[in-house]
């Protein structure tokens, strides 16, 4: 198929030619998505970093006997098993000097009676802080972050503070590479927060004060998210229309993958430090193989590098076995036959051109609360599944497992009954499915679980169709903008969902109740979104406002992202995680 004379802005034209997802593209397409994985790991890695294990205090000298409610022994090691989970109890320990301590997680108090070893007593004891530290339950974990640094009682909240802190690097991640991606280029770009996400990971294992840890982790998670904003640029620029969409959507389901490794890898190594080399390791191959990587074709021609650009466009014909396309016949050149001139100027739009009116106003306001109501429930499923009851390994891995076919299902669904049916549908079913949650005995963790899968594969579709909705309801003059204030709305879902954990010391279901409520709200005021399914994109507002009577085109289901390449900048897009 040849090409013929086009403008500047028809470049997808070179696809027809070279082929839309051939063995080139699916050859760079699973490098950069195994590279997903890693961030995937990350992301969630806290989850077995940061468990706090039953604890109490450390008594200040050696213990010759140990009593706890009836049960007598030697070791503080054996009494462990009996603790209830939730439940404030002390042990009582009687040490070689004849003292008698009360020992709970703490606090402990020296009696002042010592003739007899009794677990109640009603006689004078004095208090005294946990000076000499914490002996923890070391039968599943034989030590965490928590256990290194002693991150309980009244430094706990340090220790709550891990995955917040990860998140606000990931908010701050997106803003940095995603503008040096449109300056320095993808590939450059994809190589660095690579390198960063390997080095930074193992530096993290290595770290020798909790502070040092919480920097270490904040880089890495700037890294992290700057290479999943620009992969996703990165991808959708080097396959065609036709795969895109399927393309795109489906990196999310790497980033599951990584949920999963996170799972195995916890059961398998419960010592923390070998726990995150381990896991950092899966960035190896990408970083060994990275350096294959090409630069983008539109990147290079947004440069003005036309030769490097042709170059790419012939490996990927002579991959594909298809014929090449001469950029030349789709460049507009200038008199002096110099191609890849670089675009005009965009008219810069700020945050109030989402408010254009009260009608745009409040479908930005609606566009906003599903970016955070996806973003939250996400995570907090995630994070939550190690308190379902039950193997909590198998219950991380579950969650991962999930989100594939919810993934499938807005690929399936999105193009037969409509992008507003399935996100309604979604939020809709995971507030039903929270609710459920609440009424299950605790002692039917197994049901537990099963309806916190069905909430994660619901919460999993609405986030993996809002990227693509959003973009579709936005004219081309703030349909970057659009998207790139809703990834950041999302952003702050994710660095509030571990606090949303905190708060079921309070009571058990609040993290569903909170869930809950903001996707049903969602769910509902969904319904005062339009419909895009078959509707054409539109550049200005006043086409924006009569799309309800546009003529139905083609479907925007690739076109949308066909458009986003043009005009959304790599600072505002890409996987919202």
């Amino acid at each position: 198929m040849g090409c013929g004379s086009v403008g500047s802005g028809n470049l997808e034209l070179v696809f027809d030619s070279v082929g839309h997802f051939g063995r080139y593209q699916i050859f760079l397409y699973f490098i950069c998505a195994f590279q997903n994985i890693s961030c995937g790991i990350h992301y969630l890695a806290s989850v077995f970093l940061s468990v706090s294990p039953q604890h109490t205090c450390r008594p200040p000298g050696n213990v010759s006997r140990v009593l706890f409610q009836g049960i007598s022994s030697w070791r503080l090691e054996d009494i462990w098993t009996q603790f209830s989970i939730g439940r404030e109890d002390h042990i009582i320990v009687q040490l070689q000097d004849g003292e008698i301590w009360e020992l709970t997680s703490c606090h402990r108090f020296r009696r002042d009676n010592k003739s007899s070893l009794n677990y109640d007593y009603n006689g004078h004891k004095s208090s005294f802080p946990c000076l000499d530290g914490y002996i923890y339950d070391k039968s599943k974990w034989r030590s965490t972050v928590v256990t290194e640094w002693d991150l309980v009682c009244n430094r706990e909240w340090f220790g709550r503070l891990i995955q917040p802190t990860f998140m606000l690097g990931v908010l701050l991640g997106a803003v940095i590479f995603g503008y040096l991606s449109d300056r320095a280029g993808r590939r450059l770009v994809l190589w660095a927060t690579s390198t960063g996400v390997f080095l930074f990971g193992i530096a993290a294992a290595f770290t020798f004060d909790y502070y040092s840890f919480i920097v270490a982790r904040f880089l890495l998670a700037i890294c992290g998210s700057g290479y999943l904003v620009v992969v996703f640029v990165y991808v959708t620029e080097f396959v065609g229309m036709k795969s895109r969409t399927w393309a795109s959507i489906h990196l999310h389901s790497f980033f599951a993958f990584g949920t999963m490794v996170v799972a195995l890898t916890g059961y398998l190594v419960r010592t923390w430090w070998i726990y995150q080399i381990v896991l950092s390791t899966v960035t190896v191959p990408f970083v060994l193989c990275c350096w294959m990587l090409p630069e983008t074709p539109f990147w290079l021609l947004s440069e003005g590098k036309y030769e490097e650009a042709q170059k790419v466009i012939d490996t990927m014909a002579k991959w594909n076995r298809t014929r090449s396309c001469k950029l030349s016949e789709l460049l507009s050149l200038d008199h002096n036959g110099s191609a890849g001139n670089k675009p005009s100027q965009v008219e810069k739009h700020t945050l109030s051109d989402l408010f254009y009116d009260w009608s745009i106003g409040t479908r930005t306001l609606i566009v906003w609360l599903i970016w955070f109501t996806g973003c939250f429930g996400f995570y907090t499923f995630s994070l939550n599944s190690v308190n379902l009851g039950g193997n909590e390994y198998l219950n991380l891995f579950l969650m991962g497992a999930v989100e594939i076919p919810a993934y499938i299902f807005v690929c399936f669904g999105m193009d037969r009954v409509g992008r507003r049916s399935i996100l309604v549908f979604s939020l809709l079913s995971s507030a039903v499915t929270n609710g459920v949650i609440m009424v299950i005995p605790k002692a039917y963790h197994v049901w537990c679980v099963v309806a916190s899968m069905a909430g994660k594969f619901a919460i999993g579709a609405a986030f993996g169709l809002i990227y693509l909705y959003t973009a579709e309801l936005y004219p081309t003059i703030v349909r970057s903008l659009a998207v790139g204030s809703g990834s950041t709305v999302g952003r702050v879902g994710s660095i509030a969902a571990p606090f949303c954990i905190y708060l079921s010391s309070i009571w058990i279901f609040m993290p569903q109740l909170l869930v809950g409520t903001l996707a049903f709200v969602s769910g509902v005021l969904t319904f005062m979104l339009p419909e895009t399914l078959g509707k054409p994109l539109t550049t200005t507002w006043e086409e924006t406002e009569k799309e309800s009577s546009a003529g139905k085109l083609l479907s925007t289901t690739d076109n949308t992202v066909l458009e986003n390449i043009a005009v959304v900048n790599s600072e505002d897009s890409g996987l919202n995680k």
